[in-house]
């Protein structure tokens, strides 16, 4: 299968990286904004086309494209790349509006192409893990604790290099755990609390957020967002269940004793990025609806619309 990988920054990187590790893929084409660091990424990679232009690359041969560029063109190139025939995996967030996202998956619907939003944290082996149990009947959540935390008060990208666009803690970085509490527990979220801290004078997001979540029957969940963290890094959650507390950090997983449990066997590998990739792929071979469809992320893109009307409201 032959693909296109749009954007070479932080997580461009880590999807050529994964994709080097699945068998019949291979990278064709590299799309980047800058000349010289599109090119550079492209030969550290072995990626043999780049260039500069989404609509120059639309008229290469491949199957399939991975966007990982800024957050607010993911709609638009993510449209292009199905009108052009081609399947599509979209970075989280899949868009920074609920319009856009909506229009996402009516193109989806329009072209039949094969759509995917990437939510990675469906594929960490670690939250694989509980899914696998709860889904089983064995586990179920009453509540989860979810702490994002960061030191970004400039520009700079999970690699710490500077970056060109603004992030969001709402349509990024919640997004990842919107999306996961409600396939966890397998329920609608259909009760939203947020607050946010003061807007930062040159960027123009809050640094600081925390976002209430509760589903039908009742299970919550609490999470805490900052860019103004000096580390540790990274997303923890907390697992509060009727038969015991998990912790999960990125693909490790601990019980509420801090022991380690084994997941080395849940998935083909230990890294999400390349399940993700795998899931991906093997949606567009079988001709199948892939988990994390842009149709199931919609979900959360709602839940993230209505937590934004909140904050607001409170603006006003």
């Amino acid at each position: 299968m032959k693909i296109c990988v749009i954007g070479n920054g932080a997580f461009g990187k880590k999807h050529l990286a994964a994709l080097k590790c699945i068998d019949d893929v291979e990278v064709v084409c590299l799309v980047g904004a800058r000349e010289q660091s599109t090119k550079k990424v492209a030969n550290d990679f072995n990626v043999p086309s780049w260039t500069t232009s989404l609509d120059e690359a639309l008229k290469m041969d491949f199957d399939a494209a991975i966007i990982a560029s800024p957050t607010q063109i993911h709609a638009q190139q993510a449209i292009a790349v199905m009108e052009a025939g081609k399947h599509v995996m979209v970075e989280i967030p899949m868009a920074d509006s609920l319009s856009d996202a909506q229009a996402i998956v009516d193109t989806q619907k329009r072209t039949g192409m094969v759509a995917m939003a990437g939510h990675t944290r469906r594929f960490n082996p670690s939250h694989q893990y509980l899914n696998k149990k709860i889904k089983n009947g064995e586990l179920s959540i009453q509540q989860m604790d979810v702490q994002t935390y960061f030191f970004r008060r400039t520009n700079t990208n999970a690699l710490g290099e500077a970056r060109s666009w603004t992030d969001h803690l709402l349509w990024h970085h919640a997004c990842h755990t919107v999306d996961l509490f409600a396939y966890q527990t397998g329920e609608e979220i259909v009760e939203v609390q947020a607050m946010q801290g003061p807007i930062h004078p040159e960027l123009g997001i809050a640094l600081d957020m925390s976002i209430g979540l509760k589903t039908a029957s009742g299970k919550l969940c609490t999470l805490s967002l900052s860019f103004n963290n000096d580390g540790p890094f990274g997303t923890f959650f907390r697992y509060i269940c009727d038969k015991g507390t998990y912790l999960a950090r990125y693909d490790d997983l601990f019980n509420g004793k801090e022991e380690q449990i084994d997941v080395s066997n849940v998935a083909a590998s230990m890294n999400g990025i390349e399940l993700q990739d795998r899931e991906f792929i093997a949606a567009i071979k079988e001709k199948r609806e892939p988990n994390a469809s842009v149709q199931q992320a919609l979900a959360a893109m709602t839940v993230l619309d209505m937590c934004e009307k909140k904050l607001q409201n409170k603006k006003g």
